[in-house]
């Protein structure tokens, strides 16, 4: 799914000449097909998180006309993938690795070539978001043999430098995994959505029981605007 100027414009609540001036003067990332503008959703998702912009829910919405896959919300990808606390390492390669190390994958998974591509995506700029938050997946998705989406959300035992955008060190990675395209956006927008959250963050931060974290992640989730509806 690509957007245009237009489709942005109205996504984010602005004018065509502020996305322009985006694209001019912002490094907001984008492609040029038959002459026209074209945005991915992830890559926008990565520039807006990493400027602490408002996500905009419906940004990877996508046709009703589509396929009929069944999304999970973030509570059940999370506990697909699990939450582990005191996740060792000093930097971000060995944060990672540990991290895939915790992953439930299929039998014959290359964790390695793994840990390979999702450090190839941070060479193109960092995943972390900012507020001590990481969210590492690659602008084309991995598409692996999993039953199902999953998050990992690992809690580091100590803070790691990530360059992320505010240049806070990282204490808290929700490492996406997904089946499909189409999941992999879905678990992205809604990610960006509740991690807006200052209640959340502060669990986060001060890496609060599992079951409340969750717990927060659901309630702050159920507010995302449904299609039709304005918010």
């Amino acid at each position: 799914m690509r957007l245009g100027v237009r489709d942005v414009a109205s996504q984010f609540g602005v004018s065509d000449k502020v996305v322009l001036r985006w694209v001019e003067e912002d490094d907001l990332p984008v492609s040029k097909l038959d002459g026209h503008y074209r945005f991915s959703p992830a890559a926008l998702f990565e520039w807006a998180a990493a400027r602490g912009m408002k996500i905009p829910p419906a940004l990877f919405r996508e046709s009703e006309n589509g396929d009929r896959e069944v999304l999970p919300n973030l509570v059940e990808a999370l506990r697909a993938g699990g939450v582990v606390e005191k996740i060792p390492g000093t930097d971000k390669r060995a944060v990672l690795a540990a991290m895939i190390g915790h992953l439930k994958l299929p039998g014959g998974v290359d964790r390695e070539a793994l840990l390979q591509i999702v450090l190839a995506r941070e060479q193109l700029g960092s995943t972390g978001i900012g507020e001590g938050i990481a969210i590492p997946h690659v602008r084309n998705p991995i598409v692996m043999r999993v039953p199902r989406p999953m998050i990992l959300l690992g809690l580091l035992e100590q803070p790691v430098d990530y360059a992320a955008v505010d240049r806070k060190p990282v204490h808290s990675v929700f490492l996406v995994i997904t089946p499909t395209t189409r999941s992999h956006l879905h678990i992205l927008s809604r990610l960006g959505y509740v991690l807006q959250d200052r209640g959340l963050r502060k669990l986060l931060a001060t890496h609060a029981p599992t079951e409340r974290i969750l717990q927060a992640i659901g309630e702050v989730e159920t507010s995302i605007p449904s299609p039709g509806k304005s918010g």
